[in-house]
């Protein structure tokens, strides 16, 4: 049985990257291999600035009371922090992976992806800029990717940071590339003259709600939306105006990845009770690229807050705009607040969305059939 490794993002305490990493190992294991995590090293970020410049140490410590600062009660923030620390000893083990690192093993076929692996241009440090993302220093027969995001890292990005010839180079390297947005497949297509392949994120991919019997019933005896953000993301105005919407409609506001000054409670629940607490909502909002999936793989009503790039600062208007875009959602997303209310009384049409991630799986099915039999 071939041997694979995946060297994705898979360490990172975020439902999002768990799900995804888990989602692809199920995938390549139904192709008939053995899957293993592969870690990188990970090197000074491009970007240095302010606190993401300091050791990881102290970045941790700085992020903890970070959490206190933020407009939220006690109990969530605390309910919070528990949640951060403990996630690798809960949730680690689910996907075989352990404390110590596993670095360059021998593999048949390396896959790196999904997630933004190729996202090097940008200043968090615990990921910085690691040419192993890109393949460097492997020790695999074939090496491929799958559904690989340069997230909101540009060409102008990697020409004005002079990676652009170190990373057109690493890429020429591997044997298959995919890819999962347009922005990703442009920057190939220009460093490397060849086109790569469109998937979607593994989390659309691997069909969680029909497949995973891993997925609990959540019950709650009361009616509620879903709030998916990252702590601080969510703007004081933006939080007063989800709390009034809530208590309008008679809706407790469930905080999910974050909390929210808004929330009347803090999920702290595994992965897979993440995607049981979005089945029975009764929509939700988010300004994230798992938590618009999410709301799409368990078809509820959402809105998705988009957030645009202002100079080095994070945005996601790239990844979602080009995500929903495929998928026909482009309506749901929204730069204001205020529209959510119209935005999700606006019906779905689920079944038109399902037959067309029916056939992106057979796409991305036949990619890892190939690359990897």
């Amino acid at each position: 049985m071939r041997k694979v490794g995946i060297m994705s993002m898979q360490r990172i305490a975020n439902y999002g990257s768990f799900l995804q990493a888990y989602a692809l190992k199920q995938l390549i294991e139904k192709v008939g291999c053995n899957v293993e995590f592969v870690d990188y090293h990970v090197g000074a970020p491009v970007i240095a600035e302010n606190a993401d410049s300091k050791n990881k140490v102290v970045r941790k410590i700085e992020k903890g009371l970070e959490t206190f600062r933020y407009q939220a009660p006690l109990a969530h923030k605390l309910s919070f922090i528990r949640y951060k620390q403990s996630f690798a000893r809960k949730y680690m083990p689910l996907l075989g992976i352990a404390d110590e690192m596993n670095y360059n093993p021998t593999v048949d076929c390396l896959v790196i992806g999904s997630d933004e692996v190729f996202n090097c241009i940008q200043k968090n440090s615990n990921v910085g800029y690691s040419p192993e993302l890109f393949g460097k220093n492997n020790y695999a027969k074939k090496l491929i990717t799958y559904a690989a995001s340069f997230g909101n890292t540009t060409l102008e990005k990697l020409e004005k940071y002079k990676k652009a010839n170190e990373v057109g180079a690493l890429l020429k390297k591997f044997d298959a590339i995919s890819v999962r947005d347009a922005n990703s497949g442009t920057i190939v297509e220009q460093l490397t003259g060849k086109e790569p392949v469109y998937n979607l994120d593994p989390v659309l991919t691997y069909d969680y709600m029909n497949c995973c019997d891993k997925i609990p019933q959540v019950q709650t005896n009361e009616k509620y939306l879903i709030l998916y953000a990252y702590a601080g993301r969510i703007s004081n105005d933006e939080a007063d105006w989800i709390a009034a919407y809530a208590k309008k409609k008679n809706l407790k506001v469930y905080a999910i990845g974050g909390i929210q000054k808004c929330a009347d409670r803090f999920v702290d629940c595994s992965p897979f009770e993440v995607l049981a607490y979005f089945r029975n909502a009764e929509e939700v909002i988010t300004d994230t690229f798992h938590g618009s999936i999410f709301s799409v793989i368990t078809h509820r009503p959402f809105t998705t807050l988009i957030r645009k790039s202002v100079g080095n600062s994070y945005g996601n208007e790239e990844k979602l705009s080009d995500l929903l875009k495929r998928l026909g959602l482009a309506n749901r997303m929204t730069t204001k607040i205020e529209d959510t209310e119209n935005i999700n009384e606006k019906a779905i049409d689920y079944a038109k969305v399902d037959e067309q991630l029916k056939a992106h799986r057979e796409v991305a099915k036949e990619y890892l059939r190939k690359n990897l039999s």
